[in-house]
């Protein structure tokens, strides 16, 4: 079933290795002319122009777009009962992880009569995308409203795409999250016209403001990838999110039927979602290929697991161990990283880049995609060997403030005369002695 690719006694370098591990193509680069006019059309026209476009992608024309409060609340009044406990029990458990997360500041006295302190300021409006394409997440609006609240961001927007079938409005499990965390701001427009929205922002069909936001976060399609990159300055985001993908370091001690359970949960994503095993052991290898046989039968979404696991993207690493496997794990730097070895926790530790890891048979991606209290949202594509996922960081802007005295100034005043003058910028130090005649 799974692609293999033989490592064995021969692990690469780590710039051979990484180009030949499998990974999803996502090339957004393609996709900017197209995404350009988008962009540009949003910013001169604003919401006539966002709503036009809705309605050639999405084949639905919202009334506004902004959806009214009472929508939002009789959203959560209807939902079923069991969604609305675990919504609830997700969104106490992200809470109570992300609290610990937040930084205080911290004042350092460099000399007496000199102070830098650093203060941690939350961006002031921030715009968080749920996305609405093949599947509907309002476990993405728990994990990108909570970080966001706990930094302390005063004013937020959720944006999710219009759906023909609840009448132009976002699907009704995304407001009732949003109302289950006291948002009251929901647009019903999505993919890149939204991410130009919300850095533009504009005057809806009532007539009330759209206010533009500092900082975008959330998965999306290209499309709206492509939008956060043309639009990186206007407005912060987090990152570029492509293809879903699990990594799975594996030994004999591991469970065939977890593993192949595991790495079909994130193939019934899309059609280009990564699952990728690693192991020391060819016999779990050829058992992981029964299960996946087996158990794709039993899912709903067996074309597009199917797909996904016959795809470039996916595939099983043979390595002669696991300390070769870890060094194969690192270079392909998974979104979702699960350890399923002996002694795990010991293993999962000395691993450099994921953006999560999953240690041992009981802490499956899936526990983290609704209920661990960790963040699903993740760094992709390699990115999580320089990237972190999102968190009360994301939302936080770290501005240093710089106290010093007449007689700390006077006391450093030579050096930094020295150092202007070193770098050809002699008005830097008269700067400083102009403050004393």
């Amino acid at each position: 079933m799974l692609t293999r690719t033989d490592l064995r006694g021969r692990v690469p370098a780590p710039a051979r290795l990484r180009s030949v591990l499998p990974r999803a193509e996502l090339d957004v680069d393609a996709v900017l002319q197209q995404v350009r006019p988008i962009v540009a059309d949003v910013r001169q026209r604003g919401v006539p122009a966002a709503l036009e476009l809705t309605e050639r992608f999405d084949r639905v024309r919202p009334t506004s777009v902004r959806v009214p409060a009472e929508e939002i609340a009789a959203a959560a009044a209807g939902l079923d009962p069991a969604v609305t406990d675990a919504l609830t029990e997700s969104i106490s458990r992200a809470r109570a992880v992300h609290a610990d997360q937040r930084r205080t500041d911290t004042t350092t006295q460099v000399v007496p009569g000199g102070t830098v302190s650093e203060r941690w300021v939350p961006v002031r409006r921030v715009g968080l995308y749920a996305p609405g394409g093949l599947a509907v997440y309002p476990s993405s609006v728990v994990m990108n409203v909570v970080p966001a609240q706990t930094a302390g961001v005063e004013s937020l927007v959720v944006c999710s795409p219009p759906q023909a079938e609840f009448g132009g409005r976002p699907h009704p499990t995304i407001l009732a999250a949003a109302h289950l965390l006291g948002v009251t701001e929901v647009w019903a427009v999505g993919g890149a016209q939204a991410v130009a929205l919300l850095a533009y922002g504009g005057t809806d069909t009532d007539g009330a403001e759209l206010a533009p936001v500092d900082l975008v976060t959330g998965p999306g399609n290209i499309y709206l990838t492509a939008a956060k990159r043309l639009l990186r300055g206007v407005i912060g985001t987090d990152g570029e999110a492509g293809p879903t993908e699990i990594a799975i370091l594996a030994d004999a001690t591991a469970d065939p039927v977890h593993v192949a359970a595991d790495l079909i949960s994130q193939a019934e994503h899309d059609t280009l979602a990564a699952s990728v095993l690693v192991t020391d052991s060819e016999e779990l290898a050829d058992a992981v290929d029964v299960e996946l046989a087996r158990q794709i039968t039993a899912t709903k979404h067996t074309e597009r697991v199917g797909i996904a696991l016959r795809g470039k993207q996916s595939g099983c690493i043979l390595v002669s161990s696991v300390e070769d496997g870890l060094s194969v794990v690192d270079a392909y730097a998974a979104e979702h990283l699960e350890v399923q070895t002996a002694d795990a926790a010991a293993v999962a530790a000395r691993v450099r880049a994921a953006g999560a890891i999953f240690v041992g048979a009981h802490s499956p991606v899936s526990l983290g995609d609704y209920c661990a209290g960790s963040n699903h949202v993740l760094p992709t594509g390699g990115c999580a060997r320089h990237s972190s996922g999102l968190s009360v960081q994301t939302f936080l802007r770290g501005i240093h403030v710089v106290d010093y005295s007449a007689d700390a100034l006077r006391a450093v005043a030579d050096k930094v005369v020295a150092l202007a003058n070193a770098e050809d910028l002699p008005a830097h130090g008269q700067a400083v002695t102009a403050r004393f005649p």
